[in-house]
């Protein structure tokens, strides 16, 4: 099966849904994406023969609203009232016999969808079946992590995700509807306060970013006035948080020429008191014809490169990645990470620092790419000064790794 990503399918919404109404069709949607397996498992064992692709559609529509409403003072009544727009939503999108498979089929999901959850010594396909996630995966956590572990992380992933943002303006106290977190400069925006949210975000005071994000940054420690190069940069969530550390001296944010660079730059001129320069360029070729093109340093004291990987950390935040996510792809994605840090590593100078991150929470895209860095000739001239292994579950936010290399002074 091929997924398209979540937000792409949501593009063709209509500008006129907004609020409270564009919210809720949002929420619907990566609900029935986050528990799309064990909606798929359910429905199978009711109808025989899959309906039309829109009644298909009500049924997984009301599956995950059956799911939401679970645990509810007033279930039963909430029941009756998802079965009742199910059925009128068939009536309007298919016909008035699929309507009346509709009813009979949400009424079973109900009770289908009751079973408790597996303890963590069930059996890998029980717990990909209960926590939407493909077997291949949870075998390997279970590998990786243990069975408590794996568990843990399972029912993580599939809890909507908390809104934080990073409070940005130094000399003036935060709005107090932001709720304070354990991270200093972040906070839970909880819901119901998009309108006072908004014109804060226009502003640049306000940036919507988990506080996951930090965690590279503060390895890298880039200090005021320092020149730093942030290497796979956009969107730019941590291009922002490097400029607002330094608060003086160059950022340099390089990437791909692509869609994202827009938002790149519109992150990037947000930047006050820093000399920032935006390169699109290939990191594994180019890099540096193209800082001398631009007329920038072909090295610096700190650099960030934050690679592409599996997002196997960040995945309450983005629930489709399990379904796009290939066994292959542990393969693959570690060949280009290792190539990317050795580009990166050609542009630190002498006793410069080199920060790789991932938000991934898997070996083989972290440990194992360090590692085979260090074991080529190219490793000879940095010593890993300090590492940070993030698991969400633990942490209470996105998960990953940063591991810092200093440069020789030679």
């Amino acid at each position: 099966k091929k997924y398209q990503r979540a937000d792409w399918a949501q593009r063709p919404l209509p500008p006129e849904l907004h609020g409270a109404e564009r919210a809720r069709c949002q929420h619907l949607v990566f609900g029935v994406v986050r528990h799309f397996g064990r909606l798929e498992v359910a429905l199978a064992r009711l109808v025989a023969h899959p309906p039309r692709f829109a009644t298909r559609g009500v049924l997984f529509v009301a599956g995950f609203e059956l799911l939401d409403a679970a645990g509810e003072a007033a279930a039963d009544g909430r029941v009756a009232k998802i079965v009742h727009h199910a059925v009128e939503q068939t009536k309007t999108l298919a016909s008035p016999a699929e309507a009346r498979l509709v009813n009979a089929v949400v009424r079973k999901l109900a009770a289908a969808l009751a079973s408790p959850a597996p303890p963590a010594a069930a059996e890998p396909a029980q717990l990909a079946e209960f926590f939407s996630h493909p077997e291949w995966l949870v075998r390997a956590w279970l590998a990786q992590f243990g069975a408590e572990a794996t568990r843990e992380l399972l029912e993580w992933n599939q809890q909507p995700a908390t809104v934080y943002a990073r409070w940005r303006v130094a000399a003036e106290p935060p709005p107090s509807f932001l709720k304070p977190t354990k991270w200093p400069g972040f906070f839970e925006v909880e819901s119901g306060h998009w309108g006072e949210v908004e014109p804060l975000l226009k502003t640049g005071k306000l940036y919507l970013q988990d506080p996951g994000t930090r965690l590279a940054v503060e390895l890298l420690a880039p200090q005021p006035g320092e020149s730093v190069l942030d290497l796979c940069a956009a969107p730019g969530g941590k291009s922002l948080l490097i400029a607002d550390a330094i608060k003086s001296g160059r950022l340099v944010a390089m990437d791909l020429p692509g869609p994202r660079i827009g938002r790149l730059k519109e992150n990037l001129a947000r930047v006050s008191g820093v000399d920032v320069a935006l390169v699109q360029a290939d990191v594994l070729e180019g890099a540096a014809s193209a800082l001398r093109e631009h007329k920038l340093p072909g090295s610096f004291a700190a650099v960030l490169i934050d690679v592409p990987c599996s997002n196997t950390g960040v995945m309450r935040h983005r629930a489709d990645v399990k379904w796009r996510l290939q066994a292959g792809d542990f393969k693959k994605h570690p060949r280009q990470q290792l190539a990317l840090l050795h580009a990166a590593a050609r542009l630190v100078a002498p006793g410069g620092r080199l920060v790789y991150s991932t938000c991934s929470i898997d070996t083989e895209e972290n440990e194992r790419v360090v590692a085979g860095f260090f074991n080529s000739r190219a490793g000879g001239p940095f010593k890993l000064e300090a590492s940070t292994l993030c698991f969400p579950w633990v942490t209470g936010h996105d998960g990953g790794a940063a591991f810092r290399l200093r440069r020789d002074v030679k």
